[in-house]
């Protein structure tokens, strides 16, 4: 589990870079290195990379909080929620290019497996 929950973090680390790596191609190092106070109004892609790391910001405080539940409790089932965190993550890894890239469908559908995830973590929990 511990494995699961540190990969998570790492990924929300890169869902996090992204939006900034993205305007530093727009607005080029010097810029980029100042106080960036009037940044320029962000392209598509862009704007969805922001909007993929607000929601992943968003659920990483229930995917940790699970985890460590799942961690601290003896009667929780550790193989039940180890699916439930290697669904969660393997499905951040998806929704991330999807949601980049503006495929709809695609990005909701791994929304919810990657919500499902969490249900799964909790009830491992009952």
């Amino acid at each position: 589990m511990t494995t699961w929950l540190l990969m998570g973090m790492a990924l929300y680390l890169v869902t996090a870079y992204i939006p900034s790596l993205m305007l530093l191609q727009v607005i080029g190092v010097g810029k980029y290195l100042g106080t960036r106070d009037d940044p320029p109004e962000p392209k598509p892609h862009h704007a969805r990379a922001i909007r993929a790391r607000d929601n992943f910001r968003e659920n990483l405080p229930v995917f940790l909080g699970l985890g460590l539940l799942v961690l601290i409790t003896p009667e929780a089932d550790q193989s039940i929620a180890l699916r439930g965190a290697q669904t969660f993550v393997l499905s951040r890894l998806v929704y991330l290019p999807a949601y980049i890239s503006g495929v709809p469908v695609v990005r909701s559908a791994v929304f919810m497996l990657g919500w499902c995830g969490l249900l799964v973590m909790a009830l491992a929990l009952l």
